[in-house]
């Protein structure tokens, strides 16, 4: 599909300017991409989990969004828009609404991949139309920066600080797109460029008939200690050296977004945020070598996923 990016930039912002979230985060941009991408003159209910993007866009009675918008606690965002998407089925049934509504919710990687697995999980197994948008910063930002199941091992978190007897935390970064593979749409992204990949997996996820799914990588830079302007850069060398590659899975039919030409040493990657500065001391060189062998074990599995369509 050809798409008019600077109308598309140009489209009414669904969030507001004048929330509190830091200079230099990802989630925002995020949002606000993932909403472009709704059509005009659909409406949208917005959940949110609570978080850094829920406590900073939402002080009761006001929110930063345009549209509807439902505070979530942690566990339970999946839980309350997949009641509230049958809801608006039923009103619809009953000739009482006659809009278009889209339900869309965001949570951070906590509210995600830890706390509110359970009940993600069983709104995309059930089958609601709905869009579950995961703002992935690798931690519990909002409490304090907590290691989440999300954190990429060896990061320097306050619950694996790195010191004499600890190298930050022991655990690979859970793969959660892989784990939500079954349902009929799933997309991995990050911010890049003018942001036409996340927009265009936004614009297939909400369209798309049934439960989907966005993983989308938003740094943060009071987390990973990274200058705020870094961050598109951050961001690029992410995929580039594929700790956090673009792909899609489309009624289980897996498919490579980019490839790099050269891929680069995940090193590239690491060395622009302070809390994995500890890994280019010389006595932990063979950690680099064990996180990029994990990288490419990754990599190459995604490649292999793709390979069998």
């Amino acid at each position: 599909m050809a798409y008019n990016f600077k109308e598309i930039m140009n489209k009414p912002e669904r969030l507001a300017p004048g929330h509190r979230m830091c200079a230099g985060c990802g989630g925002t941009i995020t949002v606000r991409t993932v909403l472009r991408a709704l059509h005009e003159g659909d409406k949208a209910v917005i959940g949110n989990a609570t978080g850094c993007l829920e406590v900073s866009t939402f002080m009761y009675p006001y929110t930063a969004y345009e549209d509807s918008y439902i505070h979530n606690a942690f566990e339970n965002a999946g839980a309350t828009l997949s009641g509230v998407e049958t809801a608006y089925n039923v009103l619809k049934k009953k000739g009482k609404i006659d809009d278009t509504y889209k339900f869309i919710t965001f949570g951070g990687d906590g509210g995600t991949y830890d706390i509110g697995l359970q009940s993600l999980s069983g709104a995309m197994e059930r089958g609601h139309d709905m869009v579950y948008v995961c703002y992935d910063n690798g931690a519990y930002m909002n409490t304090g920066i907590q290691r989440s199941s999300a954190t990429p091992m060896y990061a320097d978190t306050t619950t694996t600080p790195v010191g004499s007897q600890s190298n930050g935390k022991m655990q690979n970064r859970k793969d959660l797109a892989q784990v939500m593979a079954a349902i009929p749409y799933v997309g991995q992204s990050t911010l890049l460029g003018n942001m036409r990949d996340l927009y265009e997996k936004a614009e297939k996820a909400i369209y798309t008939p049934g439960a989907a799914f966005l993983n989308v990588m938003s740094p943060c830079p009071r987390g990973w200690r990274y200058p705020t302007e870094k961050i598109m850069d951050i961001c690029k060398l992410a995929v580039e050296t594929c700790y956090w590659p673009l792909f899609e899975v489309i009624e289980g039919k897996w498919i490579l977004s980019y490839s790099p030409k050269k891929k680069l040493p995940i090193e590239d990657f690491l060395r622009t945020q302070g809390r994995f500065k500890h890994l280019f001391k010389p006595e932990n060189e063979h950690l680099l070598v064990q996180y990029q062998q994990e990288v490419d074990r990754r990599w190459e599995d995604l490649l292999y996923r793709c390979s069998k369509n």
